[in-house]
């Protein structure tokens, strides 16, 4: 195992090898196990104003970079959520091995539901934050006009000869900033260290091939699909102005956390002038949110 200081933020990174792949992860504190999870395109420094605090608060604070993102290896492979469940399964079997809250925003939230259902002797509860619906959108959520539209897309992306061209202009820093100004509610946490963090892995060998490879990736289970199996409990924190995990599709929460008959509690809370990634743009709101939920929900579960 081998560390090291990755800048712009300062949480001190160690290496994993999982089935011959170097990944990233990142461990603060003691205490009760907590999983970070990042979502599309991010990676452990997503969360760097979370860390310190859920650690100081009493826990033990886990967070990786998913294959294919951050500073982990980004080898040619299929990526699918179904992947990333496994490593995330491997990852607690070697390194956590205790019962663990699972935190996990976007696309990471849906992994943390996938890791509740399917792993319950593991996942104890999650943690969601304006999570995904899916990987990517199903044939029967896309319009037919706009389904073809990205279909070549897609096309164009996993091209040899168009795809590294198209991936170099979505990864300049204008264009990943111009990105957040969309999602992010709170304009004042879209910095140059932010823009840095996720633009640095794009330049890694490997990145564009990740990147189409994930556009063609099935969209993998619903929540609707998961959370009928689902009997640990969750706290849903929602950025109320997201324009891609809007608050109609938080109502299948919403509902759960109004009527919990057979079931243990859903709380549900959404977030005023807050986008997709609430833990980034409010952690002086969100990370009080978990700790006070964590205190009254979990140690004395």
């Amino acid at each position: 195992m081998t560390s090291q200081l990755t800048a712009p933020n300062t949480i001190e990174k160690l290496t994993w090898t999982w089935r011959g792949h170097r990944i990233q992860y990142a461990v603060q504190g003691a205490g009760p196990p907590v999983i970070l999870i990042h979502g599309f395109g991010a990676s452990i420094g997503h969360w760097r104003k979370n860390m310190p605090t859920l650690s100081a608060a009493g826990y033990r604070v886990f967070a990786l970079d998913l294959l294919g993102f951050g500073d982990s290896d980004k080898p040619g492979l299929d990526y699918s959520l179904d992947l990333w469940e496994s490593i995330l399964k491997d990852f607690w079997a070697e390194h956590v091995q205790q019962s663990a809250v699972f935190v996990g925003n976007s696309i990471g939230g849906l992994l943390t539901l996938m890791m509740l259902a399917n792993h319950a002797d593991i996942a104890s509860g999650g943690v969601l934050l304006n999570s995904a619906g899916g990987l990517n959108l199903r044939p029967d959520e896309v319009p037919f006009l706009l389904g073809l539209i990205m279909g070549a897309f897609r096309k164009l992306a996993s091209s040899q000869l168009t795809g590294p061209v198209l991936f170099n202009q979505i990864r300049k820093k204008y264009r990943i900033r111009g990105s957040l100004r969309q999602v992010y509610g709170n304009k004042q946490a879209i910095t140059d260290e932010l823009v840095e963090i996720l633009h640095r892995p794009s330049c890694d060998p490997g990145a564009q091939k990740v990147f189409a490879s994930i556009l063609s990736a099935p969209a993998g289970p619903r929540p609707s699909e998961l959370l009928p199996r689902i009997h640990q409990p969750l706290l849903v924190l929602w950025g109320e102005t997201d324009p891609w995990a809007t608050l109609e599709t938080a109502e299948i929460y919403q509902k759960l956390s109004r009527d919990n008959k057979g079931r243990p509690a859903v709380k549900f809370q959404s977030i005023p002038e807050t986008g997709h990634c609430p833990h980034d743009e409010r952690p002086e709101v969100v990370n009080p949110l978990i700790i006070e939920w964590l205190e009254a929900g979990m140690r004395h579960r």
